[in-house]
């Protein structure tokens, strides 16, 4: 019996080295992830004022083409860093986008009308975009016509001003329980460490939520365009 202990437990620390490794390994691997970069070779953040300061000409300076920053959520509340990022995002050399956190507690109206307060529009934006998702909501989630009769009023107040479609955030949930109810506009999927499924197509991928970039002290997340830089330059100037 006593001689077997101690093979018992080299054996177990083995395994536990073991484990450790490979759980290192793959938290790396998770970490540096990215798709393939000569098929989506923009790369592009999304930033609200979780991320803190940030040094926007090193983050042009890591790969990074475009950003989207957080204006506003529900009907009142504004991120207090958006005329910040916006100016020095600018400055930098950076594609520059705003979006708004989409709430089923506020009117689409009232929504709109804290969205355009926030982000007035600028001639060199990128198309506004509304994030659509379940996480961080509040109450119960609205039936099909309801979300359907609020979101186009949201749309119809926001693209009037800013002169172009917005585009829609969607998490894999939410398009799947809303999918058939969504107006028609360009989608900026969700789908961490793996391409978007074939339910729907997709003009901006979130691909990673705990990226790395040089310029912020702490995870941010990654996106890409579907397209190259023409492609891009054509969307971005694109109006109806």
């Amino acid at each position: 019996m006593s001689s077997r202990w101690p093979r018992a437990l080299a054996a177990l620390a083995a395994l536990a080295v073991g484990g450790a490794l490979a759980a290192a390994l793959g938290w790396q691997w998770f970490l540096h992830w990215q798709p393939d970069r000569v098929r989506y070779p923009l790369r592009g953040l999304d930033v609200s004022h979780h991320q803190g300061q940030v040094d926007w000409r090193t983050v042009a300076g890591d790969d990074v083409a475009f950003v989207y920053l957080k204006a506003s959520e529900g009907g009142d509340h504004r991120d207090r860093l958006f005329e910040r990022n916006r100016g020095e995002a600018r400055a930098a050399g950076l594609a520059v986008g705003a979006y708004h956190f989409y709430t089923w507690c506020k009117s689409g109206d009232e929504q709109a009308r804290n969205f355009l307060a926030a982000a007035a529009p600028a001639p060199d934006d990128l198309p506004p975009a509304v994030d659509l998702e379940f996480g961080g909501n509040c109450g119960r989630a609205p039936a099909g016509a309801e979300l359907r009769r609020e979101l186009d009023a949201y749309l119809a107040e926001v693209e009037a001003a800013y002169g172009r479609a917005a585009l829609l955030y969607v998490t894999p949930e939410f398009y799947a329980a809303y999918r058939e109810q969504l107006p028609a506009r360009a989608l900026w999927r969700r789908a961490i460490v793996r391409a978007p499924d074939a339910s729907g197509p997709w003009t901006l991928w979130q691909y990673h939520n705990r990226g790395r970039v040089r310029g912020i002290a702490g995870p941010v997340d990654l996106n890409v365009f579907d397209g190259d830089a023409a492609a891009f330059a054509r969307w971005r100037e694109a109006r109806p």
